[in-house]
């Protein structure tokens, strides 16, 4: 999972002192390579590899989208970052609008789960489990757009410094950002373990 790390780390590591976006650009490609290598030699999961890659992909674009309207290699760099906020923001509305519909984002994953994508839907239990699960899976990513969105828009209008914004953005990014990860996976955790689940319930109602 750190692989999703590596293009904010590398790029803005590289990018910093040599202001060369080509160079940095291409060491985040090539160390996400060789973690798709490594992996590839493990036998384990790749998925997080080309979520970085993918990552990096998408960047590329956001920057030479920048530099052909005209930006500079600050405006370039910022917009290297630009793609993940976006991202954030777009499933931050879409997890929770399903939760204030009613049909949580964790319900239909749950459905997937067990083959049926909706009879979840028909336990009360268990579809307010899921909007509890959905809005604590959405806390870190709305946390970051809160946190990153201003400090992208202050850089991009040169309001604070370029690279203090890159390098705000990447701290919010990789630091705060996985703390929030990783307490939204234990308090999910908390969640389902903390007496018996609605499932496990309705499963020892039926069997009584």
């Amino acid at each position: 999972m750190l692989e999703a790390a590596i293009p904010g780390v590398v790029f803005s590591a590289v990018w910093l002192p040599t202001k060369e976006l080509q160079i940095a650009l291409i060491a985040s490609l090539a160390v996400a390579g060789l973690a798709l290598v490594v992996r590839l030699v493990q036998r384990s999961s790749t998925q997080y590899v080309f979520n970085a890659i993918f990552g990096i992909g998408i960047g590329w674009v956001f920057v030479r989208l920048a530099e052909s309207s005209g930006g500079s290699e600050s405006d370039q760099a910022l917009a290297f970052f630009l793609p993940g906020i976006l991202l954030s923001l777009g499933y931050t509305i879409v997890f929770g609008a399903s939760c204030l519909a009613g049909w949580p984002v964790l319900g239909f994953m749950l459905g997937a789960a067990t083959e049926d994508p909706i009879g979840w839907h028909k336990n009360p239990q268990v579809v307010k489990l899921c909007s509890r699960l959905t809005w604590v899976m959405l806390i870190p990513g709305a946390i970051g757009v809160l946190g990153q969105g201003p400090v992208w828009l202050l850089g991009h209008y040169d309001r604070i410094d370029p690279d203090v914004a890159v390098v705000t953005i990447l701290v919010l990014r990789t630091g705060l950002g996985w703390a929030l990860r990783i307490g939204s996976w234990a308090l999910m955790i908390w969640l389902l373990a903390r007496n018996a689940t609605p499932i496990e319930a309705e499963a020892e109602a039926e069997s009584a």
